[in-house]
This record gives structure tokens, C-alpha cells and sequence, in this order.
């Protein structure tokens, strides 16, 4: 390990990239720490003290934004919404024609899948940060803090659009520091910015479990707390890892007086092939039946059920319902984002096959029969790392950030991390025949 760090600060173009992704960390992390302007900073944080960090219905959007969102700072939104215009465009590709036409055109067609990519961001941001200042003007940001509602003392036209507009801004400064690592530092950048966000929000939320607990000073829940996430963490590093290698071999070609092809390579299934986008799928459909009751206000029997078994997260109803939603969206992020009719037509074409299967269309069926046997245990494993956690520390009153998304995101995002530093170290320790 320490050979290995020695390595990373010890290649210059790889210390260069470190830097510039650790400035990048520190600005984004001061931004989420700038009010936002026309709110009430003290009253702010007199509201989070009352209630617990990244509690409530906003908990999702609060713990991709590092906090920020309870904060109501100028990196509210976070990197949330670029997410959702990124998935929402992955899953239009597959119904409109012309966006599936530009994902088939390579490198170009990429970017200017970026580049609505980055317009519906803003659109995003200008719904939800609308949506985000409403909230806090009405109080219903912290519905059990008495100075809920005067958190937003001017409630002018122009101090709302202000405030918007900063939001709004706020969140498309975030994606440029995302694209900004994703070129010039290390790692994915959208995916560097939510394990920092979730990292850093992670020590207090453990120690909050340690304030909270009342049996042996509290010790006995955080000690548990420790040894639920090594447990999670080992068993998503196990999982993460696992795949399935479909074997693929070439057929050799003569070209000339020469010889080409005849290798064999293979195609990588991972068990977990959809991700942690299942988990935020479901987590953020069983955010809307709270939001809408929250929202209504009254007193109907519809309204009272909601709020009685579908806001704590370990009720039995939202349980079962979490559990199957992320089993429904695993299936279905999969189906729609792994085509194997077009890996079967590109492996014909390149004059392959899996051995004992022919190719074309059995080739795609078999890789469809093999892919569907691999989401069962993958979406099965995703419900109990995102409920489990839940469910065993709600009894401790734990904070809604120590979850599976949370774990599931640091363990994967630092693995991928790992492996592209391990690889570019490999490149330049690289010395060639010559040496």
C-alpha cells in the first residue's frame, strides 16, 4: 500500500491530476458551505440542529448534495440533477430514434448526447431549485422547527428569482467541476463529487448514532454501526467483483499471405450490472407519496396512511415496497441499457462466436438467458444492501445517510477509482524491450 502511494505522488503526471482533483474537492466543498442569498443563515442552522441531518423526505437529494441541501447553500441541488437529465436521456435513447442514431455515431455522437445532456440540467435545476425555495418559504423544509417559516424573511418576486437563478447556477458550476476532473484529474468526475458528498457527511452521521443511543452510553450502537458497514462493505467489494466471462473466439482470416484474427477474448457480465441507479430509482419514487402528502396538508385517511407507513424506513410496508421497486428498476435499467442483439450483430460481423452457440440470433438469445439468470441474485443483493442497513439502524435512530445507496456508492465509486490509478501507474512503470 504505502509502495503503491509512494508511486502515485512519485509520477509527475499522475501527482498533477491529484492536485487538480483535490482543488476541485475544496471548491466544491466550500461552495456548499455559501448561503444562499435572502435566507436567514442563523435560523438555518437553528432549524438542522432541531431535526436530524438528512432527515425527511429531501434525505436522497440532502445526501448527494453533502448536506448542502438543509443548508440551503449555493451547491444545494448538488450533482442530482445532472444525474437525472443523464439517466433520463439513457432511457430516451432506446424510444427515440434519433437520439439512438447519435449513441450509434461513436465520440460525436456522445457529446451532443452531453450536450442536452447539460440543457436539461438546467431545466432541472430551475424545477427543482423552484421547487426547493418554496419549500423553505412555506417552513415545510423543517415541519418541526418553530422558525421554520420565517427562514426567508423577504418573500419578493425578485429575492425568489435571485435565489433561483443562484441555485440554478450553482448546479451547472458543479457539473462544470464534474466535466473538469472527468478530463484533467482522476476518476469519473459526476461520480467523484457524490463519493465526496456522501464521505463527507458519513463521520457525523455515525457519531449522531452514538449520541443518540441510550444503552451503554451509546457505544453498543456505534460499535454496531462499524461492524454493519465493514460487513456491507466487504460484501459489496465481493459482489462488485464478480462477473460472468462469456467466452468469445475469432476465426482466423487470410488476407494476402498473411493471417489475422483467431484470438480469443470474452465478454464480461457483472453480476450487479445496473448499479446503484435501481437504488436511486426506487428511493426517489418513494419520495414522491410523502412529498404529495406533506404538501397537502390535510387530515384524509389517503394522507394519514402515507405518512404513517411510507416515512419511516423501517416500516414493514416501505420495506417490502423498496424491496421490490429496486428488483422492478434493476430488471428494467438492465433491459433497456444492455442490448444483445446489437453485441450479437457486432460479433458476427467481426467474425466471432461463443463456442457451441451460433451466432446472430442465438447468440443474442443466449446472452439474454445468461444475462437475465446473473440480475436475479444482482437485484436480490442490491434490496438487502439498501434495506438492510435501513432496517437494522432505524432501531438505533440513525440518520437516513447511513443507508446502502450511501455504501454502495463510496465502496463502488472508490474501486473504480483504484483500478484507473493502478493502470495508469502500470503505464508508466511500463520500461519496454529495450531495457
Amino acid at each position: 500500500m504505502l509502495n503503491a502511494l509512494t508511486h502515485v505522488f512519485t509520477t509527475p503526471d499522475l501527482r498533477k491530476k491529484l492536485i487538480f482533483t483535490l482543488g476541485i474537492i475544496v471548491l466544491y466543498r466550500l461552495g456548499a458551505h455559501v448561503p444562499l442569498p435572502g435566507v436567514d443563515y442563523e435560523k438555518v442552522q437553528t432549524c438542522v440542529d432541531s431535526v436530524s441531518e438528512g432527515g425527511g423526505i429531501l434525505g436522497l437529494v440532502n445526501l448527494f448534495s453533502g448536506g448542502a441541501l438543509l443548508q440551503i447553500t449555493v451547491f444545494a441541488l448538488g450533482i442530482l440533477p445532472y444525474i437525472t437529465a443523464s439517466i433520463i436521456l439513457q432511457l430516451l435513447t432506446v424510444v427515440i430514434p434519433r437520439l439512438e442514431a447519435l449513441k450509434k455515431e461513436g465520440s460525436s455522437g456522445q457529446a451532443k448526447i452531453t450536450q442536452y445532456s447539460r440543457y436539461l440540467t438546467v431545466v432541472l435545476a430551475v424545477l427543482q431549485g423552484t421547487g426547493l425555495v418554496a419549500t423553505a418559504r412555506s417552513g415545510a423544509l423543517f415541519p418541526s422547527c418553530r422558525e421554520a417559516s420565517s427562514i426567508v424573511p423577504d418573500a419578493s418576486v425578485f429575492v425568489t428569482l435571485v435565489m433561483v437563478v443562484t441555485i440554478t447556477a450553482g448546479t451547472a458550476c458543479v457539473m462544470w467541476f464534474g466535466e473538469l476532473i472527468t478530463e484533467h484529474g482522476v476518476g469519473n468526475g459526476m461520480s467523484m463529487l457524490i463519493f465526496i458528498s456522501i464521505a463527507s457527511t458519513l463521520p457525523g452521521a455515525i457519531w449522531a448514532v452514538k449520541q443518540e443511543s441510550t444503552i451503554a452510553d451509546g457505544w453498543l450502537a456505534f460499535g454496531i454501526v462499524l461492524l454493519v458497514g465493514l460487513v456491507m462493505v466487504g460484501l459489496v467489494v465481493f459482489v462488485e467483483q464478480g462477473q460472468r466471462r462469456i467466452p468469445v473466439q475469432y476465426a482466423k482470416r487470410m488476407i494476402g499471405r498473411k493471417a489475422y484474427g483467431g484470438t480469443a477474448t470474452y465478454i464480461p457480465l457483472k453480476i450487479n450490472q445496473a448499479g446503484v441507479v435501481p437504488v436511486i430509482f426506487a428511493s426517489s419514487l418513494l419520495y414522491i407519496p410523502p412529498l404529495v402528502a406533506q404538501f397537502a396538508g390535510s387530515g384524509a385517511g389517503w394522507s394519514t396512511w402515507i405518512t404513517n407507513n411510507f416515512t419511516k424506513g423501517n416500516h414493514p410496508y416501505y420495506v417490502v415496497a423498496y424491496f421490490l421497486l429496486v428488483v422492478f428498476f434493476a430488471f428494467f435499467y438492465v433491459a433497456i441499457t444492455f442490448n444483445a442483439e446489437e453485441i450479437s450483430g457486432n460479433i458476427k460481423q467481426a467474425g466471432g462466436f461463443v463456442p457451441g452457440i451460433r451466432a446472430g440470433r442465438a447468440t443474442a438469445q443466449y446472452l439474454g438467458y445468461v444475462l437475465n439468470r446473473l440480475t436475479w441474485p444482482g437485484s436480490i443483493y442490491l434490496g438487502l444492501i439498501a434495506l438492510v442497513p435501513t432496517v437494522a439502524l432505524g432501531n438505533f435512530g440513525s440518520s437516513n445517510q447511513l443507508t446502502g445507496t450511501s455504501i454502495l456508492i463510496i465502496v463502488s465509486v472508490g474501486l473504480e477509482t483504484v483500478k484507473q490509478i493502478s493502470s495508469q501507474i502500470e503505464q508508466h512503470r511500463y520500461e519496454g524491450f529495450l531495457h
